[in-house]
């Protein structure tokens, strides 16, 4: 083939790397309708769970795939599964209790000690939470 000589490779590496193509195909297909078949009773199976339990399918079919490679291979066909996002709410502001009015509003400091603010906020830790408050001047 002159387009072989032409990129320097020969007929046999050709054919070879269109072969390795179509085996990978095939195996990334297999993978594909056992994850398939495995989502269908644990949906959001992550892909390190996934990736142990496909051991045995994989063996049984001589497939070499490591975990990024699968990992690879569920983004391409868009079957990873998206973790959720836990969010703490520390602050409720829709109660029934009397909330003060915003009393600086449009209050522009001059001076030192003139408007002091605080805050609160919490770290969490092995034993629970720790609530810290900060009072500043402004």
């Amino acid at each position: 083939m002159r387009i072989c000589r032409l990129f320097g490779v020969t007929r046999q590496a050709y054919y070879q790397q269109g072969w390795h193509q179509e085996t990978i195909c095939i195996e990334e297909e297999l993978i594909i309708q056992e994850v398939l078949k495995i989502r269908s009773y644990h949906r959001s199976m992550g892909t390190r769970k996934l990736y142990e339990k496909l051991q045995y399918f994989m063996l049984e079919h001589q497939i070499k795939m490591g975990r990024d490679a699968l990992f690879d291979v569920l983004q391409r066909h868009n079957l990873l599964v998206r973790r959720k996002k836990r969010r703490i709410y520390t602050t409720q502001s829709f109660h029934r209790f009397f909330k003060y009015p915003n009393l600086i509003k449009g209050f522009i400091p001059t001076a030192i000690n003139q408007l002091w603010v605080s805050d609160i906020t919490y770290w969490k830790t092995q034993e629970g939470f720790v609530y810290i408050s900060f009072i500043t001047d402004a």
